[in-house]
């Protein structure tokens, strides 16, 4: 079987034997799984032509047949429907609420879930199991579809199975957002990290602040390349969701059964917002009304002022971003807190004043106090707040949790101070680091992290106690898109080894350095074949296509193995 990720339990016919689907099969679908049915129906039936009658609709003579066997009997009175969907908490057992079971024999195919969740995961693994052709968004002429007869018992590793995507440094429109969250169902992926804000870019529509969208989203050129690249794009680059956009990404990742996290950056990677309004930013310090959205990549010196009225501003903002993710999709709500310059606030009257006024431990103090503040802020809520390994610095509040970004320490600080950690080492895990030493990869960033190297990453620390390890929530691939320009680019560097995390965060897995790679690449060539039939523009085995390469386009590549901190 060429699952990826690689299930937890497999039994495979030692006969070969396969079910052979008729041209119309039923689907019999059990209370609580409506919303599966409906996307099995889409989604298969678009690549099939099937319509999925349910039990007594259909025409009688759809019946799926043992292939090589006789006709079937039909989907009138006292026939078996084909496909059989079942919510069973009783398929929980030890692999939680997500878990599945797949049963494929003479009479079909039965899947039963714990929750819908785990039903709507079990409905990925048959997909992948009909082949390649099932991901195409019409049926090929004469195609005829079967199944191993087989029994799949599965459930993940790991409740936060996520990627995070910056939309802020190339904004990516609302329909590539919708594909990628169908991309991250299709491996199993629970959790979308949308990177809103930023220095390039305001990408949510705030009602009460229209300037945050209508000057905060556009910036008049971007570079190309890293920031030592002398070439530029003069265009002028930008776009926003507005509130329902916002809404259907957030019902459609809802339905695939992917929780949205909305991230809103502060109080630095704030220029955009500052662009927009000024009197956000230190004002006795800089002319802020001179500032533009900022056309370069690293980190600027304009941050936020720690003032009252900023605070006020910005809680407004978030009361609009809470109407727009509600909790029950969206728990978690990022606000960033990494890489704050505290230049500015060592030359403002302002911002001194206000460290003495708190009595906070200077400068460093005050970024704490910032984050500090909408900790307390989002609980009052009922929302648990989320931040970069920087919010740390200042301790939190017990419910707040960590992205550990610029290595392990981070999290295992965090999760050993009992903070939940989400795992994100930029060592490990970034996917905008090249994929290989070659002179032709595209605008080299980082660290060479092939696929094997991200099929090998561990997020539980060996040295974390049990205790603590128990607050590792999971792990999430993080896609800055300085470099990706558009989504063929973001696709490159993506896939294939979002494939590879995807199994790292799913399945059972030992020691990194005795997991089998050899057995994942194996099933890599049959998920090539999947990716391609969706479309994606995956960097390839041998290398990048030509059309794929960049040539003259700076990056900054970095030599040698990554530091394991």
């Amino acid at each position: 079987m060429d699952l990826i990720p690689a299930p937890q339990a497999v039994l495979l016919d030692e006969d070969g034997r396969r079910f052979a689907f008729g041209p119309e099969p039923v689907l019999d679908a059990g209370p609580g799984t409506g919303s599966v049915a409906r996307w099995l129906r889409r989604e298969l039936g678009a690549a099939t032509g099937w319509e999925l009658p349910g039990i007594g609709a259909g025409t009688g003579n759809g019946s799926g047949v043992e292939a090589g066997a006789g006709s079937g009997s039909g989907s009138g009175a006292g026939a078996v429907a084909e496909l059989r969907l079942r919510i069973d908490p009783g398929v929980a057992g030890e692999r939680g609420p997500e878990a599945y079971r797949l049963d494929i024999g003479p009479d079909g195919a039965e899947l039963a879930g714990a929750t819908a969740a785990g039903l709507f995961w079990g409905a990925q693994t048959l997909r992948q199991l009909l082949g390649p052709d099932a991901y195409r968004k019409a049926p090929l002429p004469g195609r005829t579809w079967s199944l191993p007869y087989a029994s799949v018992a599965d459930g993940p590793r790991f409740g936060w199975r996520g990627m995070m995507l910056d939309v802020a440094r190339h904004f990516m429109p609302k329909d590539g957002v919708l594909r990628y969250i169908d991309l991250l169902a299709a491996h199993k992926l629970n959790v979308l990290h949308l990177h809103l804000t930023d220095d390039q870019g305001w990408r949510i529509e705030i009602e009460r602040y229209p300037r945050l969208t209508e000057v905060g989203g556009w910036r008049p050129r971007s570079r190309r390349g890293h920031r030592a690249s002398p070439l530029w794009n003069e265009t002028p680059h930008g776009g926003f969701y507005t509130q329902d956009d916002i809404r259907e990404i957030v019902a459609y990742a809802a339905e695939r059964h992917v929780r949205v996290v909305p991230e809103i950056d502060v109080p630095g990677h704030s220029q955009a917002a500052i662009a927009a309004y000024p009197e956000l930013g230190n004002t006795d310090v800089v002319d802020t009304a001179a500032l533009g959205v900022w056309d370069d990549w690293g980190i600027t010196e304009n941050v936020l002022a720690p003032t009252e009225a900023v605070l006020r501003f910005y809680e407004g903002v978030f009361e609009e971003v809470l109407e727009l993710f509600p909790v029950e999709v969206s728990p978690f709500v990022h606000v960033g807190g990494d890489e704050c310059p505290t230049a500015q606030w060592k030359a403002s009257a302002v911002a001194q004043e206000r460290i003495r006024e708190l009595g906070v431990d200077g400068e460093e103090g005050l970024q704490s106090w910032f984050v500090r503040h909408f900790d307390g802020w989002l609980a009052a809520r009922g929302r648990r707040l989320i931040g970069w390994d920087e919010i740390l610095e200042g301790g939190l509040a017990d419910g707040a949790a960590v992205s550990s970004w610029r290595g392990y320490a981070g999290g295992i600080a965090a999760a050993e101070a009992g903070h939940d950690v989400v795992m994100c080492p930029e060592q490990q895990v970034y996917l905008d680091h090249r994929q290989a030493g070659g002179a032709d990869e595209p605008m080299p960033i980082g660290y060479v992290r092939t696929l094997e190297d991200v099929y090998r990453f561990e997020p539980v620390p060996p040295k974390l106690s049990a205790q603590a390890a128990a607050h590792v929530l999971g792990a999430q691939a993080n896609v800055w898109t300085e470099v990706m320009e558009n989504q063929d680019r973001v696709d490159y560097q993506v896939f294939p080894r979002l494939a590879a995390f995807a199994e790292v965060v799913w399945s059972s897995q030992p020691a990194p350095e005795e997991r089998d790679f050899a057995g994942f690449e194996g099933r890599m060539a049959a998920h090539y074949a999947r990716l391609a039939a969706q479309g994606v523009d995956y960097r390839p085995p041998g290398g990048p296509l030509p059309r794929q390469r960049r040539p003259g386009v700076l990056g900054r590549p970095i030599v040698g193995a990554p530091p394991n901190v």
